[in-house]
């Protein structure tokens, strides 16, 4: 079942990724701006989730759908979860770090308490296709039929390559800084690509050790985690409680490692 899951995921990713992709080769219109003026939504962020969301009730109408851009489809089943363009300022700026990322998971769609049983990540500048299913494995997918099994980086006297982000509110970043401050005397070096989905696509085929960031929505993780934890690594949700969770994957020494510095 999960594998049936995650090639319709794969399949809706792609053809997503394609129209995504030639709106953006005929220029990005900014539909309106979310939470602050730097957090943008495109109206091809629009266009692509109503294309899923189409696909989505034509082959799976049971199903509910949770959305950046739309109002959530409830239901007692199984629930996808999507963001049309992940690095949406990246897609308007014309750098190559965004990507489609489609998820479905069962139980409570709520992070911590459904269990994913599917996901895809496709990133159509590198025409990269990212995919796993519950219990069989993550896998890459390339433009040429190349097909290869991910798996998290092994440990390296060099240290721990890792990815961050920060949110569009600059209120936050002196806060974010110091945290991320703590990671510095062990971090072989830092990357911020701006794409949650693809910093966890990057964990999962072992290009970087760990990432952590603050305040992702459910859309911004929900397939990418599953790609870490599929490929052999771990994937933790600190201070859940409070306004600001932070997610934090990796190999399992390179998460662990984390884990403990932020909590210092």
């Amino acid at each position: 079942m999960s594998v049936d899951l995650r090639d319709l995921a794969v399949d809706i990713a792609h053809e997503a990724g394609e129209l995504a992709a030639r709106r953006r080769a005929e220029g990005v219109r900014i539909a309106a701006t979310k939470s602050t003026l730097a957090d943008i939504v495109t109206e091809a962020d629009r266009e692509v989730e109503r294309l899923i969301r189409d696909r989505l009730a034509r082959e799976r109408p049971a199903d509910g759908i949770i959305g950046e851009e739309y109002d959530p489809v409830p239901a007692e089943g199984l629930t996808w979860i999507v963001d049309p363009i992940d690095g949406t300022v990246n897609y308007a700026q014309g750098l190559p770090f965004w990507a489609v990322s489609i998820a479905v998971v069962s139980g409570p769609a709520r992070v911590g308490e459904w269990t994913a049983q599917a996901g895809a990540v496709f990133a159509p500048a590198t025409n990269e296709m990212f995919s796993a299913a519950l219990g069989a494995g993550a896998r890459l997918d390339v433009g040429d039929g190349t097909s290869v099994a991910l798996q998290v980086a092994e440990p390296s006297a060099a240290g721990e390559l890792v990815a961050t982000g920060f949110g569009y509110d600059r209120s936050t970043h002196a806060a974010d800084l110091a945290e991320i401050a703590r990671l510095l005397p062990f971090a072989r070096d830092l990357r911020r690509f701006g794409a949650a989905s693809l910093d966890l696509a990057s964990v999962a085929a072992g290009r970087i050790d760990a990432y952590s960031e603050r305040d992702l929505k459910a859309w911004d993780h929900a397939a990418g985690a599953l790609l870490v934890t599929e490929a052999g690594g771990a994937v933790s949700f600190l201070d859940t409680m409070g306004a600001r969770p932070r997610i934090v994957a990796g190999s399992r020494p390179a998460h662990d490692r984390v884990v403990a510095a932020l909590r210092e």
